[in-house]
């Protein structure tokens, strides 16, 4: 059984959906670990065009603090005493993230270049119900209110121009460098330039490559934001998962694909700046981290050098961040 695996689509972006999501704790980062298939992070073998489309829904109604504990109040201190809110939030965000990437024929240092670019697209909903106390040295009051809000539109620009590709019989390792730019639409942007670096690598048991078993890191640092006195801290993203063909029929024309997959991402550094928000639990001015595991089944078909997958994730173990899930749908086309 010979599968060589042709479609290797590249990472994109989850701007959108980290953007929609930041009103869960500090500054997040543009990289969204969920959207990569477990095969995605590699250059393709062959030189070309390739369009690769992902889409995803992210929802939510759990808020963790920085000790991983379920939010269901926040309490701020101020000059008439102190204000406590009984939060119950659900957060629902879709997002298309579609990328042009072109595999070039050439080589640096003996790696195949590549480049890609992208731009996403998403729509998100925030119902929350709050109960508002007060209690302060002149009065005290109740107050109950249903906050909602919807916002879309376009998120940031990422550009990759340098991405290099090494691959032997049983392996495949790539490295590169991109930036994201603060292009997006308002309640989308993250309104900052940040810079990510990427290395992966794939191990291949057998020739053919019917299994891979793939870890990658992802490190990111960003400039303070336009809008405000506010850098958010570096962060890094450690991505995994184990991808298996199964051929669906004998001429190795239509291939099953399974896999496992998750990802572990820590900020690094506590954000900075005068404007950083301060509440005494905890939930900002934090350094956030979650971790998830999912499934991806799809379809492979080699002739024409296409793919199609499925996905659905669960995050555990998050701190000063949403704890959620994550349904994503991808399709590739190389041309």
């Amino acid at each position: 059984m010979q599968i060589r695996n042709r479609i290797l689509v590249p990472i994109v972006l989850c701007g959108p959906l980290l953007g929609a999501a930041n009103v869960s704790a500090g500054q997040l980062g543009h990289y969204g670990p969920s959207y990569p298939n477990v095969r995605d992070l590699f250059v393709p073998p062959e030189p070309g065009i390739y369009y690769v489309q992902y889409n995803y829904l992210y929802t939510t109604d759990t808020l963790k603090n920085r000790d991983g504990d379920t939010v269901d109040s926040l309490s701020i201190d101020g000059p008439l005493g102190t204000t406590t809110l009984a939060v119950e939030p659900e957060l629902d965000v879709f997002a298309v993230a579609p990328a042009v990437l072109w595999a070039s024929p050439w080589k640096i240092f003996g790696a195949r270049y590549a480049a890609m670019a992208t731009v996403g697209f998403a729509a998100s909903s925030v119902d929350a119900a709050l109960n508002l106390a007060r209690f302060g040295r002149f009065r005290d009051q109740t107050i109950t209110k249903s906050v909602e809000a919807d916002v879309g539109g376009v998120s940031d620009l990422f550009v990759q121009p340098l991405w290099l590709g090494w691959s032997g019989k049983h392996y495949d390792a790539a490295a590169g460098y991109g930036f994201y730019a603060p292009t997006g639409s308002e309640g989308i942007s993250l309104e900052y330039w940040e810079h990510q670096f990427q290395a992966t690598g794939a191990w291949y048991p057998w020739e053919d490559r019917r299994m891979a078993v793939m870890v990658g890191g992802t490190y990111e640092f960003g400039h303070e934001r336009q809008d405000r006195e506010l850098t958010p801290g570096d962060r890094f993203t450690l991505n995994w998962g184990i991808s298996q063909y199964l051929p669906l029929k004998k001429d190795l024309t239509l291939l099953a694909e399974l896999g496992i997959r998750g990802y572990s991402q820590w900020q690094v550094d506590a954000d900075s700046g005068a404007d950083v928000p301060q509440i005494r639990n905890a939930l900002l001015n934090a350094k956030d981290e979650v971790h998830s595991v999912g499934l991806q089944v799809g379809l492979t078909f080699p002739t024409i050098n296409a793919n199609l997958n499925f996905s659905y994730m669960w995050e555990f173990g998050a701190e000063a961040r949403f704890d959620g899930e994550w349904l994503g749908m991808s399709f590739a086309k190389g041309f």
